[in-house]
């Protein structure tokens, strides 16, 4: 068994709006589990391209991709649906809570989308995440009594409740300040060294970037 979490193998990206233009070109690439990697590059170079293909949201490529040695490419909406569910779980710029719900049940909701376990044991297990990350007093308030920071971990919790193999992070730490980008950095930290939590982040922050285990850089489309 290979220790392999995602893999790609000339993956390529065109957009057609308004002429044929190739957003990414040949990506091979692999994440190994417990790894903490960092994607960067310039506005426009395709980073975030490529997390949304590697996390299945978009799959019209040319090239395969792997998760867990096993081959991907070309399932249908509801096997990739079924795919992204159990095994990655997201951290956005925002963090898009929902506000008619407390934080407790923003974190549920995707276990109880998953419908692995029940109520009681995703309730449960949505606790214990709050509380590694120090935000278990606040798991009946509502989003909006939250600040920023806040609302980030509150998501961190909510990517992390159906186990995945892998988080993965689209400038998670785009609109915190420093503390609280510091305060986000060493919970992706802790989770890498307690849990061999696997995390693929896409950040502009180059002092974020520098702490992970590894940077892959990218450069017009290319990984340089």
């Amino acid at each position: 068994m290979s220790n392999k979490v995602l893999e790609t193998k000339n993956l390529s990206k065109y957009f057609y709006d308004p002429v044929k233009f190739q957003v990414l070109k040949e990506i091979n690439m692999s994440i190994d589990h417990g790894e903490f990697v960092s994607i960067v590059g310039k506005s426009g170079c395709g980073k975030s391209t490529l997390l949304y293909l590697l996390s299945t949201m978009d799959t019209d490529y040319e090239g395969q991709l792997f998760i867990k040695d096993e081959l991907i490419t070309g399932k249908t909406d509801k096997e990739f649906a079924k795919i992204r569910n159990e095994n990655i779980g997201f951290v956005f710029q925002f963090h898009y809570l929902l506000s008619e719900y407390n934080v407790l049940k923003n974190v549920m909701l995707p276990g109880m989308k998953l419908g692995k376990l029940s109520d009681k044991e995703i309730e449960h297990n949505a606790m214990e995440h709050l509380r590694t990350l120090d935000m278990h007093e606040q798991a009946l308030k509502m989003p909006n009594q939250l600040s920023g920071g806040q609302k980030q971990r509150v998501a961190i919790a909510r990517a992390l409740i159906n186990n995945p193999l892998i988080i993965m992070g689209d400038e998670p730490t785009g609109n915190l300040d420093k503390k609280n980008s510091d305060l986000v950095f060493d919970i992706f930290q802790k989770l890498t060294v307690e849990q061999k939590q696997t995390l693929l982040i896409v950040t502009h922050d180059n002092d974020f970037a520098a702490r992970t285990h590894r940077t892959i850089t990218m450069e017009d489309g290319r990984i340089v």
